[in-house]
């Protein structure tokens, strides 16, 4: 793609596939607070707004919320170093864009430090410039404001930036932002339809295709 100097990831879903290890801990919270347990189909569908958000809808009592993400987060700091993956593809993909001397960020609704716990464990840490998770700004995604910090600190417009999401609410932001977003279908929370929808810049199904269109010729 001509002109573009930052490529912006979400992490789980686009690179990372973490749900065994989302699903295991929203499980083990609903069951200590006698909670009806559900169907991992139903746990990845509520996936991406933050764990408050994806915990609280479920529970038989609100209040027991801030209970809740005590034993999510203690929970989920363990079930993350055994039920987290890299996607195929996706450290190719990392190693190619350094080596052709992209910058490259993160920018998650997960809390920080369960965004860096995925990427120390599975060994990305050295393929990105800047991580920057929602808990760290006011609003998350879909609000822009995430992605136009990253693109600030480094000093790019909007026409040098592409982001890359695999929800409708990636999508929503990257547009928000005025930034070429590319949709990856596979292995995320939201359906092809629910992203088609959003008309991102491109659609790919997996990161493969992603890896033709960053690299191939570098442009449109």
């Amino acid at each position: 793609m001509k002109n573009i100097k930052l490529v912006i990831f979400d992490l789980d879903g686009t690179l990372i596939n973490a749900y065994p290890a989302i699903i295991s801990s929203f499980n083990y919270v609903m069951r200590a607070l006698g909670s009806p347990k559900q169907e991992a189909l139903t746990i990845r569908r509520a996936v991406g707004w933050g764990d408050e958000n994806l915990l609280i809808p479920f529970l038989k009592r609100k209040e027991d919320i801030n209970k809740a993400l005590i034993l999510y987060r203690k929970h989920h700091a363990k079930s993350l170093l055994r039920g987290a993956k890299v996607l195929p593809g996706a450290r190719h993909l990392l190693t190619r864009l350094k080596k052709d001397n992209y910058k490259l960020a993160v920018a998650s609704n997960r809390p920080t430090k369960f965004s860096l716990i995925l990427i120390r464990h599975l060994k990305l840490e050295k393929y990105f410039d800047y991580v920057l998770c929602a808990d760290k700004l006011k609003q998350g995604k879909p609000h822009p404001d995430i992605i136009n910090k990253i693109r600030r600190k480094f000093s790019f417009g909007p026409a040098q930036v592409v982001y890359v999401g695999d929800m409708v609410i990636d999508i929503q932001a990257g547009k928000r932002a005025k930034v070429k977003t590319i949709a990856v279908s596979c292995c995320g929370s939201s359906t092809a339809e629910e992203l088609r929808q959003e008309r991102p810049y491109r659609m790919v199904k997996n990161i493969r295709e992603l890896s033709r269109i960053l690299l191939i010729g570098k442009k449109d």
